[in-house]
């Protein structure tokens, strides 16, 4: 395999992270606001405190997950793989969390 090959394989690799990464966001983003209509205490105390900080929750919530946008293109402008892989298990996690805990919260309510 040539060298040019082997670097647009791993850009196209780069791009689907992103992708990933973004559509993660977005879903952290949609358990979030679920969250916030439950009741449901945000655990991540960076996002807490915006949420209290802000005049909007959503609003907030808008700037966090900006910034985690920001966060994300850089890693795949950087060409930080393995940085923005691990970020995306991270966030499957945490996703799957969020759901475990509405699930749970609306068993309870």
């Amino acid at each position: 395999m040539t060298e040019t090959a082997a670097i647009g394989r791993d850009r196209t690799a780069l791009n689907q992270l992103l992708w990933q990464y973004s559509y993660l966001q977005m879903l952290d983003f949609l358990t979030t606001v679920a969250f916030l209509l439950n009741g449901v205490r945000e655990g991540n105390p960076l996002v807490r405190l915006a949420l209290g900080i802000g005049y909007n929750p959503i609003g907030s919530l808008i700037v966090v997950k900006f910034l985690a946008m920001l966060l994300g293109f850089y890693c795949w402008r950087a060409g930080k793989r393995q940085l923005l892989s691990r970020i995306n298990l991270l966030f499957a996690v945490l996703i799957a969390w969020n759901l475990v805990a509405l699930i749970l919260r609306s068993v309870r309510a």
